[in-house]
């Protein structure tokens, strides 16, 4: 047929319709249904309007198919970031083992299963449609928050775990372990820009992680999401610490020249602020990882210093000028680089020796040391002589504490010589050191365990090594990096003259409070008991007991117990058994200090709370409390919130 155009006004328009001669007729035809007749115009639009429903029917209908399968196709995606990464999670533990078991080639072999897996889960992560879905407004959150777990899973697995197990396999453990005869220090050397890029790649990763806002977010993508940055956030600090480490440790071993540090053990049955007052002393020499033990002496010969080393007034205020007098006081502070540096000071005056630092240690972190050298056996004649008296001959980690705490005051009556023979011991375990003695993985764990206790204490006199030691626990600080925003400190000063803190139990916790504002408050509860035997004061020798010297009774327990709360809180309260007490209030570094002193009978015992308020800091408060003789684990009890009325 032919075609022609027609113009039809409507609505006061021009619609041009396209049509045929059969169309174009302008004679009406009757409706057989209705009755009515429709014009050629009127039953064109109807043909056209039914024409448009059509089409926009397939086009939903299209759309539809598309959005379940792009939602199918989101769907099979997610499955395998979560397959993926349930795989990568499960070799986890395998990897540990291998690194653990010392096997580098099954451990290289497990970080590439692992690379494999946390690749595949990037790579589902992103495919273009799901970072389309990324964008889209509402579920877009939780796609963009798997998708930053997926990268950060894969840059931890290829920037992190292949670089350290590379390292791992290269090392060789036993050899640079500190000995008579000097170690290699270049692999570590070697090791530090590896290291310190793979602590970076995870540190940045972790950082990503936390800036992801978990509000609004599904719980099948939230936890998870929270689950990783624990697990992150795990091995974060571990992994600075190895990269600290490599930077500084060869210098501090000696690669570039000998190293002096004073050695201190502190001597936990007489307490002080970061372990016991300074026992035995000693020069430790470190010459390209030759190890030595050179001048030894004690605290008591060091002296009295006239006039007293300047000590800052705070510090000066809170434990009197016998932080610079006497080395017996110099760790009365709880701040180790305070200690350290009035120690050094003191060494120097009196010996006209120069140390490079000071590096502290007790008791219990030289048993585990002996469990990694095995037992040491007492071979110096005048330590022969000493121990004759009734003192093992032999001594490992598991006499070692009460043989130094207890027993040497029972079986040695003079001062002098307990003192001699504390410093013998230190050197015999330090000789067992020097002669490689030692199974390399138990030292770095023992030395590890015995640095997050608390009981192994480093400062150096270099000021860029000291920038870096003041990151980390070890340091010993107050103040500083190495210090959480919420932390609390517990400490304990004797205040009896004698070694009765071998047998004090004691037991401290948190406890955070309602306070119905912007503001936290927290209780610091300290339980203090006096184990002695009733008979204490005709029992126990009289140094143990202190002999009532210092105005405390035999067989009694006096103790300074202090603690500090967080930067810009307040100290507001102190209870002693119930009943609110006077105390002295301070401050140090911005740190409120609240401190109080109780005295204990046999089998007699105290619970002090310090209510610490204005908390300005939010997070999970932190405690670290003067390391004893008993088990940290003992010592430290879990965090607890008390429980608050629900708001109306």
């Amino acid at each position: 047929m032919a075609r022609r155009w027609l113009d039809i006004p409507r609505f006061g328009a021009t619609l041009t319709v396209a049509g045929t001669e059969a169309e174009s007729e302008t004679e009406t035809t009757p409706n057989k249904k209705s009755g009515d007749s429709l014009s050629s115009v009127e039953r064109q639009t109807r043909r056209i309007q039914k024409r448009g429903l059509k089409i926009a029917a397939v086009w939903l209908g299209a759309t539809a198919i598309l959005m379940i399968s792009a939602v199918l196709w989101l769907g099979a995606k997610a499955n395998v970031v979560k397959s993926e990464l349930e795989a990568a999670t499960q070799l986890i533990p395998l990897l540990k083992e291998d690194v653990a078991g010392d096997r580098p080639q099954d451990a290289a072999k497990t970080a590439e299963r692992l690379r494999a897996h946390t690749g595949a889960a990037r790579e589902a992560a992103d495919d273009p449609l799901w970072t389309l879905a990324s964008a889209a407004p509402g579920v877009g959150p939780n796609f963009s928050a798997v998708a930053e777990v997926a990268r950060s899973a894969d840059d931890v697995s290829t920037l992190g775990v292949g670089p350290l197990v590379k390292v791992f396999g290269s090392l060789d453990w036993d050899s640079l372990l500190p000995n008579s005869e000097g170690t290699n220090l270049e692999p570590i050397q070697d090791a530090s820009p590896s290291v310190t890029s793979a602590a970076h790649a995870v540190r940045v990763s972790a950082d990503r992680l936390a800036r992801i806002d978990t509000n609004g977010l599904l719980p099948q993508v939230a936890e998870p999401l929270v689950r990783a940055r624990e697990q992150l956030e795990s091995v974060t600090g571990a992994l600075d610490a190895a990269a600290s480490a490599s930077q500084v440790a060869p210098d501090m071993l000696g690669a570039q020249g000998t190293r002096n540090y004073l050695l201190m053990i502190q001597n936990n049955a007489e307490a002080r602020a970061s372990g016991g007052i300074p026992g035995a002393l000693a020069v430790l020499t470190l010459d390209q990882g030759k190890l030595s033990l050179g001048l030894q002496s004690s605290a008591g010969e060091v002296g009295v210093m006239q006039p007293p080393l300047a000590v800052d007034a705070e510090q000066q205020q809170i434990y009197s000028v016998r932080l610079g007098k006497y080395m017996q006081d110099v760790n009365l502070t709880p701040d180790f680089p305070t200690s350290a540096t009035s120690a050094q000071a003191m060494w120097e005056k009196k010996t006209g020796q120069r140390v490079d630092g000071v590096i502290s240690v007790d008791p219990v972190a030289l048993s585990y040391i002996l469990n990694a050298t095995g037992s040491i056996k007492i071979s110096n004649p005048e330590l022969d002589a000493l121990a004759s008296g009734g003192l093992p001959t032999e001594l490992n980690g598991n006499n070692v504490v009460a043989t130094l705490l207890s027993d040497v005051y029972a079986k040695i009556e003079s001062p002098r010589l307990q003192d001699a023979y504390f410093a013998g011991v230190a050197h015999e375990i330090f000789s067992a050191l020097s002669s490689g003695k030692a199974d390399a993985k138990g030292l770095l764990e023992g030395v590890t365990r015995g640095a997050s206790e608390g009981r192994v204490l480093i400062w150096s006199s270099n000021r860029d090594e000291q920038s870096v030691l003041g990151k980390y626990p070890l340091s010993g600080s107050i103040a500083g990096p190495s210090v959480s925003p919420a932390q609390f400190g517990v400490y304990f000063n004797d205040g009896t003259g004698a070694k009765m803190d071998y047998h004090m139990k004691r037991s401290v916790q948190l406890i955070e409070e309602c306070t119905g504002d912007e503001y936290g408050q927290v209780r610091v509860r300290i339980t203090s008991t006096n184990n002695a035997p009733a008979d204490a004061a005709t029992s126990l020798p009289a140094y143990v007991t202190g002999d009532g010297v210092f105005g405390v009774p035999p067989g009694m327990v006096r103790t300074n117990v202090i603690a500090y709360g967080p930067v810009q809180a307040n100290v507001e309260t102190v209870m002693v058994d119930g009943k609110r007490t006077d105390f002295a209030a301070h401050q140090h570094s911005n740190r409120p200090v609240g401190s109080v002193t109780v005295m204990l009978a046999p089998g007699q015992s105290s619970t002090v709370e310090l209510t610490f308020g204005k908390i300005v800091q939010h997070t999970e408060p932190n405690l670290v409390v003067t390391p004893t003789v008993q088990p940290v684990k003992d010592v430290v009890l879990g965090n607890k919130r008390a429980e608050c009325a629900p708001e109306k």
